[in-house]
């Protein structure tokens, strides 16, 4: 790990206009993934702004009936609150189906939106990553690649999205308020995370200084009728092979809308929206489930190690389709849980 400064903020601290003149510096609050890197040496800031006394942690309601999640509230917080479990199950169990509740008790939401791939190469200097430095080339390519992505890249890298939590975000049209130098504004949170095109070292489109501050989900009745299915080498403590958020809004056996996001198969938290389209007013049935799935896998490019993935992610959204269905047809209610 390179020599650096650290700094802790104060309440009444701008911790965006103190990272304005620290240089090459980054803001850390649990630093589950960001102290990983710097030991590994692919993250080398010169400074490190702490920002744990910031009055971003509150999970508080809106007045339209949505949900604001400050970026420092911790993912155990978030995964067990009333009204997360209440309104979003999926995100709920998201959360609670990533890393270890050790991990969970000191990440933060923030964090967790802004974590970093897994992928072998990028972590490992000895290999060339365009990530860590562009146009090395990427190892993942024509080497070992079981755990990389089938949707979403590119000739320049194929690494996966790692967040649980972040896909179910993408599904429940959640948005970003971020602050920076020359101010706030908000994001889609679909648009926030970008495909590796030619530039995979870019990874979102926060800007330089830039900071979240909260995370805004509508009101969506939809949403309370939902699941995350997670399927992984490991019951626990596991990265995704293949996930589904999943939210169903059901009438007379016929779906009459749907969320749908994936994780573990794509490059960013993956928005199903011509899957969704495929569901949307039709009767529920094993038919239309394998057409949905279809769907899902349309235009995947598969690598040599990882091809199982066309098809276990067309299993867990079929599971998952089976799942919600059944119980809104047996009037049951949510029940959900990760895989």
């Amino acid at each position: 790990m390179t020599p650096f400064r650290y700094l802790r903020t104060r309440q009444g601290d701008d911790p965006v206009a103190l990272l304005s003149t620290a240089g090459n510096g980054a803001f850390i609050a649990g630093g589950t993934t960001l102290v990983d890197l710097m030991k590994l040496g692919v993250e080398n800031p010169s400074t490190l702004i702490d920002i744990n006394s910031q009055p971003l942690a509150h999970i508080e309601d809106l007045a339209d009936g949505g949900l604001r999640i400050g970026a420092l509230a911790r993912n155990s917080d978030v995964a067990h609150h009333v009204l997360v479990r209440k309104r979003y199950p999926m995100l709920s169990e998201a959360l609670l189906s990533g890393a270890s509740p050790q991990l969970r008790n000191m990440a933060t939401v923030g964090g967790n939106i802004m974590q970093r791939t897994r992928c072998y190469y990028f972590r490992d200097l000895s290999f060339a990553c365009n990530k860590r430095g562009p146009g090395s080339g990427c190892t993942a390519m024509e080497s070992f690649n079981r755990i990389h992505a089938i949707l979403g890249t590119s000739d320049q890298c194929v690494a996966t999205n790692p967040s649980d939590m972040s896909v179910a975000l993408v599904a429940l049209d959640a948005t970003l308020r971020l602050r920076g130098p020359n101010g706030e504004r908000t994001v889609p949170f679909e648009q926030f995370h970008l495909v590796p095109g030619q530039t995979p070292y870019r990874e979102t489109v926060l800007k330089p200084g830039e900071l979240i501050t909260a995370v805004d989900i509508p009101k969506s009745p939809i949403a309370a009728h939902s699941l995350y299915l997670k399927v992984r080498d490991r019951a626990s403590y596991e990265f995704a092979l293949a996930s589904v958020a999943l939210a169903l809004e059901m009438s007379g056996g016929k779906i009459q809308s749907a969320r749908v996001a994936f994780g573990g198969v794509a490059t960013k938290p993956w928005r199903a929206h011509d899957v969704e389209r495929v569901l949307t007013g039709q009767l529920a049935s094993e038919d239309l489930f394998a057409k949905a799935a279809r769907a899902a896998v349309e235009g995947a490019q598969p690598r040599r190690d990882n091809a199982f993935k066309v098809d276990l992610l067309q299993r867990t959204l079929i599971k998952g389709l089976r799942t919600l269905t059944a119980l809104a047809v047996s009037g049951d209610g949510h029940r959900g849980g990760a895989q």
